[in-house]
């Protein structure tokens, strides 16, 4: 199974998505693109924890 994490779910418009096979990946990519993209210089529990919500589960490709 796959995680996915689509930005535009947290900042609407924003078309950026990340997916790995572990969840702490995409939260670093997740927080990382948030720090470069959005400009946020802290990151907050309580972001941490509404990105960590908007993961996904993906079946992996056939």
């Amino acid at each position: 199974m796959m995680k996915e994490f689509h930005c535009g779910s947290l900042v609407p418009g924003c078309e950026w998505h990340t997916r790995h096979e572990e969840e702490a990946e995409v939260m670093r990519r997740a927080v990382e693109h948030m720090r470069e993209v959005h400009g946020e210089t802290i990151i907050r529990e309580s972001m941490i924890e509404a990105i960590r919500s908007r993961i996904v589960q993906q079946q992996d490709a056939a």
